[in-house]
This record gives structure tokens, sequence and C-alpha cells, in this order.
């Protein structure tokens, strides 16, 4: 959002959904987009902290480990940092990477 608020209003593309995404977010000279980009951090974590929950193991003393892995690495596996840490860099990072190279086709696509 940050690229494409450099933009000028008519080289921000004709597409319905970036229009009107535009349009809600720069409103009001631009004070839509912080409360924006706080609901939407506040959303990410709140996934990271489910995601990490439901991907996390807890196996039992005296049960085989995942995989025939080590017991500490079994250890590591019971927390769910595997999950939260494979969703901070595909669910986020990576869009994130890719929406600031191309703003306009990120803000033109309904499903971002």
């Amino acid at each position: 959002f940050f690229a494409v608020a450099k933009l000028r209003p008519e080289d921000r593309g004709d597409n319905v959904f970036a229009m009107k995404t535009c349009e809600l977010l720069f409103r009001g000279e631009g004070h839509n987009l912080p409360g924006f980009m706080i609901g939407r951090q506040l959303c990410v974590v709140s996934c990271f902290f489910i995601i990490a929950r439901v991907t996390s193991i807890d196996i039992a003393e005296g049960e085989e480990n995942v995989f025939g892995v080590t017991d500490r690495t079994q250890e590591f596996l019971n927390f769910g940092f595997c999950g939260a840490l494979i969703t901070t860099i595909l669910g986020s990072i990576s869009w994130q990477l890719v929406a600031s190279a191309f703003p306009i086709a990120m803000l033109s696509n309904p499903f971002t």
C-alpha cells in the first residue's frame, strides 16, 4: 500500500477492486491506512498462534517419535514452531515481496 500511496490516483489502475481498495485506504487524507495496517497485523499474529497450536504435536513419553527423529528434535516439533515458521515465510513474507514488486496487480486481484 505504501508503494501505491506514492502514485497519482489516475495511475493506480482501472480495476474495480484496486480502485475501491485505494478509495477506502486513502480516504480522509490517508487516516484509514494506519488502522488497516494495525488490523491486518493483529489478524496475522492471531493466525500465527492458531496455526502454531494446530500444528503442534504432543507425543507422550515412550511413544515413537514422528519420522523416527531424536527426542530433542521431537521436543522442538511439539512446540508448533514449524507451522508458525512456515506460515511466516509462505503466508506473510513472500506475499509482501510480491506486493512490493507488483502493487497494482496485487490490488487488482480479488483474492488478496
